[in-house]
């Protein structure tokens, strides 16, 4: 028997501060392995230990594959997220999930703006069994509500500073 439990509803409720709350904040360290790439042989450590991975590139991209890649892990944060959401908002709304899924596929390739790299990200939704008026309002409520989503929508805050 598990002791796993949902996060409670009240993390729904709204908040009304000025500024950026931090709710749970975490780093992750990649170094950069035998090649000296982080992308290529990189070993990515969570500061609690709790993830550890070795980061390998894909064999597309012209690499031997055999560890994860950076795509991967933001497809598996993202998927998670909107379920996690999804699953919330299911509760809320008093609407039972059976067997929902959440896939993200992610691509790297090039980007015709500056023609470098770029990311793009699919989210699709399985909601067997949900009448489709019920299932395409929780989807809509769960795009604005992931993290993720907005963060593919609107951008992300962030800094990148030189530390030494």
């Amino acid at each position: 028997m598990s002791n796993l439990q949902p996060p409670p509803q009240s993390i729904l409720e709204k908040y009304r501060g000025g500024d950026f709350h931090p709710l749970y904040t975490t780093s992750v360290t990649v170094r950069g392995g035998e090649a000296a790439h982080g992308r290529a042989s990189g070993i990515a450590i969570s500061d609690d230990g709790e993830l550890a991975v070795e980061l390998r590139l894909p064999v597309e991209l012209g690499g031997h594959g055999g560890g994860t890649n950076p795509e991967q892990l933001f497809a598996a944060g993202y998927a998670a997220c909107f379920h996690g959401a999804l699953a919330m908002l299911a509760e809320r709304a008093g609407v039972v999930l059976t067997d929902a899924a959440v896939t993200a596929t992610v691509a790297f390739g090039r980007d015709p703006v500056d023609g470098l790299f770029a990311l793009t990200a699919d989210i699709n939704i399985h909601l067997p069994g949900l009448d489709k008026a019920v299932a395409e309002e929780l989807v809509r409520n769960t795009e604005r509500l992931c993290p993720y989503s907005k963060m593919a929508q609107g951008g992300i805050h962030s800094v990148v500073a030189l530390t030494q």
